[in-house]
């Protein structure tokens, strides 16, 4: 298929901006009447009623009611998308979506192209049953055209064709859109040419965004529209809002509501081992618009685990020392598991293993026992039970018991919560005496369960907080499941790591200080937001009630529901597009990367000395990646570039950027360098690791002098290496000898393939110049124009 979408007319604005980057042919094909006259045939009654043999129909009540037969719906989706007659329908469905007010009736329909009997490609397309409007379409291709670099079509070209394509098949909401121009913009440059360009259209009413409806659209790097979604809710009444907040006075207002909590998270430390980092954290909330005052999304929704950390802990003090390591045998370990929880009468254990292994954070020797039971009653399997105990402390790391027939007998009520609370708090002082004076109940929210019976809820998950320091241990958990109708503990679950913790609290950075930190990491924004209450006879429900009646089909019970809406106007935090992850270090104040550990900033540094240069572009894409540092700075194009910082440059070019942090991440299992020059604390470390390991660099003598400069004769064979090309460049005869120096050059066949590809060029005496020196401009505008040449390199797909 790969068709652009969109009449030739709704083009010719963007013409002239695209002449020069694709083909005219491209834009001769059309994609139907657009969607009015489309919208205004669906509406007149003029739909065939004919049926396509080859798709095979999930039809629900609904489907009488639908406007539009599937029929029509396949030849809306053909017009819409201009899907070639070679694409077969395979498979149509009538769905519903839930409305604010009503149901909205969607056709679902998927269409393949088969090669030889082998599928090619696939394309999707949702149809409104009731109006015609295009919900969604998405299109993959098997056999695909190789991507071209730099990009045929960026990003401002790829938005007018977004544009075309909206006006297009949503023409009546072409005009209650804006585009969001911080979503999908790509934070670094593109380093492959295989790019798909998203763009969201959100959605506008009384000119101001309701950012949870929007038209998606993506468009890749050849200016195809691979992806559309329409997301809307017309039944959505909006208030009119004559005054509220000044963007610099919510600012204000977010500021002093703020509530940064302090956590610890695993992040890497020396020697790429993973390590404990103290950090503050400040998840994004809301406030009205109107009064300043904070978004309470707990009174709107009901999550099955929602609750409040209780600030005192399960004991004031450890009721026991920490277990000594040892070596737990098998009948202690079963001993452990039956006094924990006592094993129901019937069972018998069919399963036991011992396991020992290497913990990937800890680098510590671990072991565990592994057991499973099945329980009979009557001589029939009535339940089975699965368990581990630490092989070295004896502690109980899970427990679940699954009985097969667990349902309540009508009338029976729910085993009381504050029972199961406590129920769950004795368990964590019986299998956690050493810890119960640093885990914190989340006491579940009452709310939640109001005006269920035991037929509506199995269990209770009753979760716990580690905390050190008043700081929550994020990679820790708790989770006892307590059996709703007897009270019976069905479930533990305990994952402590083995970390130590300073005894005295880290002095930390002020709250003040973290909040303005964070309001640098955010961006304010302005929205309506829509709030659901439902409604079974006058009670209000949990959603989590209301979801099940939807996944049982119970629709009397579902029509019996009323969803009441609130419509408000909230100003909320929304994180600023980043090219990494990163955190607030609690103790210094720093951004550092998540990935990594390092201190990084939050803007990309500017650099001062390489406008107007000849090779801005490229070292501007090296500067992107931090191939290249800058310091005060200044990049210093001239300087000579150092043997690490060209390797950290190829590997960083040759895996897309995508690799950056990977072979520091794994460094935990390889305690040492391969080069006796380079710590594995070094900056180049990951990246030499990994040109080694990609073959890319040999061992040689153990040395690899991270801190030399590089000749140009030694680039070229790097730069040939990563092409793949380096054992034909051995044939020397296979290429010409054109340079005029050649009896300097080393590596002939290499030299004569840079060149030949334009990577790297002869001086104006057709000498190439083996031991000159390159700086650092030269080797960023040779790995760019690697990328251009491995992209020209691969083959484009075979057609038949």
């Amino acid at each position: 298929m790969r068709k652009r979408i969109g009449k030739a007319s709704a083009i010719l604005i963007t013409a002239a901006m695209l002449t020069a980057m694709l083909s005219s042919a491209a834009y001769a094909e059309t994609a139907g009447e657009g969607v009015k006259s489309l919208m205004s045939q669906a509406s007149s009654g003029q739909a065939s009623q004919s049926t396509s043999s080859s798709a095979q129909d999930s039809q629900s009540n609904e489907a009488k009611s639908a406007s539009i037969t599937k029929a029509k719906a396949e030849e809306l989706a053909r017009k819409y998308v201009n899907i070639p007659e070679e694409y077969v329908l395979q498979g149509a469905n009538l769905s519903s979506d839930r409305l604010i007010k009503g149901i909205r009736n969607i056709w679902g329909l998927s269409f393949v192209k088969r090669v030889n009997n082998k599928q090619t490609g696939s394309i999707y397309v949702g149809i409104h049953a009731d109006n015609g409007q295009l919900i969604n379409y998405s299109f993959h291709n098997a056999v695909d055209t190789k991507p071209s670099y730099p990009l045929k079509v960026e990003r401002d070209a790829a938005e007018t064709v977004a544009e075309a394509f909206i006006s297009e098949v949503a023409a009546d909401y072409a005009g209650k859109v804006k585009l969001n121009e911080s979503y999908g913009a790509a934070v670094l440059p593109a380093l492959t040419g295989d790019v798909r360009h998203h763009f969201r259209f959100d959605r506008y009413v009384n000119e101001l965004p309701f950012l949870d409806n929007y038209i998606d659209v993506v468009v890749d790097s050849e200016g195809y529209v691979v992806e559309y979604n329409f997301v809307w809710d017309d039944t959505i009444v909006f208030p009119r809002v004559e005054s509220y907040l000044t963007l610099e006075q919510a600012t204000k207002k977010l500021h002093d509501t703020a509530t940064p909590e302090l956590k610890y998270i695993m992040t890497a430390g020396e020697n790429g081992k993973r390590i404990p980092a103290l950090t503050y954290e400040l998840a994004p909330f809301s406030i009205h618009a109107v009064t300043g005052s904070k978004w309470d999304e707990a009174i709107y929704r009901h999550y099955r685990y929602a609750g409040e950390v209780s600030e005192k802990p399960v004991t004031d003090k450890p009721l026991s020392s920490k277990p000594q390591l040892t070596n737990i045998k098998e009948e202690q370990a079963i001993e452990f598991v039956t006094s924990a929880f006592g094993l129901p009468e019937g069972a018998e254990l069919n399963h036991s293993s011992y396991n020992e292994y290497t913990d990937d954070v800890t680098e510590q020797l671990s072991s565990s026992w592994n057991f499973s039971w099945n329980v009979k009653k009557d001589g029939k399997e009535a339940g089975s039970i699965w368990a581990a105990v630490d092989g070295q402390t004896g502690a109980v790391q899970s427990y679940n018991l699954y009985w097969r027939n667990s349902d309540a007998p009508e009338g029976k009520e729910l085993f009381a919560l504050a029972d199961a609370t406590k129920a769950a708090e004795e368990i964590i002082k019986k299998q956690l005496p050493w810890l119960s004076h640093e885990l914190h109940l989340i006491k579940p929210d009452p709310k939640q369960y109001e005006n269920l019976s035991a037929s509506d809820l199995s269990s209770y998950y009753i979760r716990f907080v580690h905390k050190v320091h008043g700081a929550s241990i994020e990679y820790d958990h708790v989770n006892v499941t307590i059996d709703a109708k007897t009270g019976e503990i069905t479930g533990f679950e305990s994952n402590i790591h083995p970390f130590d913790y300073s005894k005295q609290a880290p002095k930390t950075i002020a709250t003040s200080e973290a909040i303005a930190r964070f309001m640098d990491y955010y961006q304010v924004q302005l929205t309506y937001k829509v709030a659901n209450e439902y409604s079974l006879d006058g009670q209000p429900i949990p959603i989590e009630k209301y979801n099940v009646m939807l996944a049982s089909g119970d629709s009397d019970s579902i029509e019996k529901v009323t969803i009441e809406s609130t419509v408000n106007l909230v100003y909320r935090l929304e994180a600023k597009p980043l090219d990494e992850r990163v955190f607030l270090d609690a103790v210094s104040g720093q951004w550092r990367s998540m990935e990594t550990g390092e201190v990084t900033q939050l803007e990309r540094p500017q650099v001062l000395d390489i406008e107007g240069h000849w090779a801005q572009r490229q070292l501007e894409l090296m500067v992107a990646y931090k191939a290249l540092d800058v310091v005060d700075g200044k990049v210093r194009p001239n300087a000579l570039i150092k043997r690490g910082e060209l390797i950290k440059m190829l590997v960083i070019a040759r895996n897309g950027g995508n690799r950056y942090y990977a072979t520091a991440n794994d460094s935990s299992a390889q305690n040492s360098s391969s080069f006796k020059d380079i710590s594995v604390g070094s900056e180049y470390f990951a990246y030499v690791e990994d040109a080694l390991q990609q073959n890319l660099i040999d061992i040689g003598d153990g040395s690899f002098n991270p801190e030399g400069t590089v000749t140009r004769d030694e680039m070229a064979e790097l730069i040939v290496r990563a092409l793949g090309y380096n054992t034909l460049a051995q044939h020397e005869h296979i290429f010409a000898d054109k340079f005029n120096d050649s009896q300097h050059i080393k590596n002939k066949g290499q030299a004569a393939i840079v060149v030949g590809l334009n990577i790297m060029s002869a001086n104006a005496d057709g000498k190439f110049q083996p031991s000159k020196k390159v700086q650092r401009a030269e080797a960023a505008t040779a790995f760019f124009r690697y990328l251009q040449s491995r992209a020209d390199l691969q083959e484009a797909p075979l057609r038949y």
